[in-house]
This record gives structure tokens, C-alpha cells and sequence, in this order.
């Protein structure tokens, strides 16, 4: 890969790097493959017992009246194989009317929680699937009996607490009415059922991720995109920071990195506290100072997320195609509640 920064090198063409730290992320042997070509843009998440991973659609067109002309789906594809690429038949529907699903996480109980982003005539909500026996239950749903504007990426806290965005981009979409809220980052306490705006600061707050000790919250701010085929480069499109104490409130908000090109949108954190987030070349990996260290080139990558046995693969969603990266850096994992 041609590249004009001298100080970049690259390495089976897929990866850039920047510093020399990249190589305690990439490890002595990384590969970069595709794992099936299908729909895939968003929401993915690997489920370690199963050995699958889920993630959700591009809308498609829906046959359910209530729904719209469009809706998004749900899929899921078994990697308990060793061959690869898989045939695109290989990726099951688990849902093929979500209510516009975006972003998804696991909880400590290994259920499914998802932004249900709604639709003109369904509200959006937080919802969560029990694999077991398939059942859905809504999370949260309003705040102040107000309801959400499109809920966009969630985690899920040692403690149990749901923390999410909720920026307005359906009804820039067209497909929800006009926002009667703020773009704002919540908190919901599901042992009290009471939710908190822990930050009203964002254009359009998108992707979050906890530091691995959960001492640091990471937003990302997509703003820079206002809606299908916009981007304005005096709006944000950076990462911020913020120190979490009592484990509610966010305080010393700070620019963490500013993402280019393109906007970022996924974002993750490794066991060692690096931040990986995505862009319109791929995925950039900063070290826990904001420095850029090195990129995975993937274009046309929303979201994506850390899975495998070894929990060191990162699966990228392309729209139509979805990627590996083998490393050696792993995925952080919550720390056990006390």
C-alpha cells in the first residue's frame, strides 16, 4: 500500500503503522480475512458460549405494515468452524423486525441488550433478548415521559447499570418524528429503575466503551454527519473523555482524539486500555494518551467488536461484508462486580 507519511510503514497491506507500540497490538503474526459476505452494519456482538456472533442489518425492505417500508434486522452466523470465508447462506435471521435495531451488547447474564432506534409508529426503547427462551422485555423507554430520539450504542456495566447514546438521527433519516429531547448520553439504574442524562455536551453522541477498570468513559461524537450523504468538517467527529466517579457521574470531560477521515462511530477498548474506533479507512488504534499508533485498513467499517475463543479477533461489519482481524492485543472484559 502506497502511503506519503515516511514514518508509516505498512504490513500485509492491511496494516499501518505508526509506532512501534502497534506491534504489542499486532504481535508477530496478525492476519486480516473475510468471515462471510452478507448484511452486516452494526450492533456486533460475540456470544463466547455459543461461539457466534450477532449483529444487525442495513434496513431491507419489511413486509410487516407497522414497521414501514423498511426495517433492520437481527442475524447470526456460528464461527465454530476453521474455514473461511463462510457461504453467505451460513448467516440465520433472528429477528427480521427489530424496531430499527442499532447498536447491541451482553449483559452480565449473557442476554441480548439492544437500541431499538423505533420508527414513526413504534417508540424507541432499550430492549433485551433472552437467547434461551427468545423472550424480549424493554429495558428503558423514556426519560421524564419523554420518549428517546433513536438510541444509537449501549454498554453495560460491572454493576448492572445500562449506559447508552441517544443521538437524533432517525428523524434526520425520516424515518422518526422530530426529537422532543436532547442528544444526550444516559445512565439507567436498573436496581432503583431510575435513568440519568450523564452528559448533554454531544452533536450526535454515538459509540461508548468503559477503560477496562471502568475508571474512564470513552463517547465518540459522529456530528459531522447530520444525515444520509452530509458531512460538515467544522462539526465534531472526535473522541471525548470522561473520569467516572461514584460509578454514575462523569466528570472532566476532555478531547480524547480527533477521528479523520470520515467520522468515528464503533469503539472499543483492549485489555491494556488502547481505544480502537472506527473511521472511513478502517479502524485506528490510539494508546491511552490519544496517540494515533496505527490502523487496520478496512473501508467501510461502522461498527465492530472483539470475540473468539482468545477473545483477540476483532469482526468488523462493512455493510456488505464482514472482516476479521487476528491479533494479538485482547478485548477487554468488565471487571467483576463487588
Amino acid at each position: 500500500m502506497n502511503n506519503s507519511n515516511p514514518h508509516c510503514k505498512t504490513d500485509d497491506g492491511h496494516f499501518l503503522v505508526y509506532s512501534e507500540e502497534f506491534y504489542e497490538v499486532l504481535g508477530d503474526d496478525p492476519h486480516f480475512y473475510t468471515v462471510i459476505e452478507t448484511n452486516a452494519h452494526e450492533g456486533p456482538v460475540y456470544a463466547k458460549d455459543e461461539k457466534a456472533l450477532y449483529f444487525t442489518t442495513t434496513p431491507v425492505s419489511s413486509d410487516v405494515p407497522i414497521a414501514g417500508s423498511k426495517q433492520v434486522a437481527i442475524k447470526r452466523i456460528s464461527l465454530n468452524c476453521d474455514q473461511f470465508p463462510l457461504d453467505s447462506e451460513a448467516a440465520t435471521i433472528i429477528s427480521d423486525c427489530s424496531n430499527m435495531a442499532n447498536g447491541m451488547t451482553l449483559d452480565r447474564e449473557g442476554r441480548l441488550v439492544t437500541c431499538e432506534q423505533g420508527t414513526k409508529a413504534t417508540p424507541a426503547r432499550i430492549s433485551r433478548m433472552d437467547f434461551k427462551r427468545g423472550h424480549v422485555e424493554t429495558v428503558v423507554d423514556e426519560w421524564r415521559g419523554l420518549r428517546f430520539n433513536s438510541p444509537n450504542d449501549v454498554v453495560v456495566k460491572s454493576d448492572g447499570t445500562v449506559w447508552f447514546t441517544d443521538p437524533g438521527y432517525g428523524s434526520l433519516q425520516g424515518f422518526k418524528d422530530a426529537p422532543l429531547i436532547g442528544d444526550y448520553v444516559y445512565c439507567y439504574d436498573p436496581a432503583k429503575d431510575q435513568i440519568s442524562v450523564v452528559a448533554d455536551s454531544f452533536n450526535k453522541p454515538n459509540g461508548l466503551a468503559f477503560s477496562p477498570d471502568e475508571s474512564i468513559l470513552y463517547i465518540n461524537d459522529s456530528g459531522a454527519i447530520q444525515g444520509p450523504g452530509t458531512y460538515f468538517v467544522n462539526f465534531p467527529h472526535h473522541i471525548r473523555a470522561f473520569d467516572v466517579v461514584g460509578g454514575r457521574h462523569l466528570i472532566n470531560d476532555r478531547l480524547f482524539a480527533v477521528v479523520t477521515p470520515g467520522i468515528p462511530d464503533g469503539l472499543k477498548v483492549d485489555s491494556d486500555g488502547r481505544v480502537y474506533s472506527s473511521s472511513a479507512s478502517g479502524l485506528q488504534v490510539y494508546n491511552s494518551n490519544g496517540d494515533l499508533i496505527g490502523e487496520i485498513v478496512a473501508p467501510g467499517v461502522a461498527n465492530f467488536t472483539f470475540g473468539s475463543t482468545g477473545n483477540n479477533v476483532l469482526y468488523m461489519m462493512a455493510d456488505n461484508v464482514i472482516w476479521a482481524a487476528e491479533i494479538k492485543a485482547v478485548g477487554a472484559t468488565r471487571p467483576q462486580s463487588t
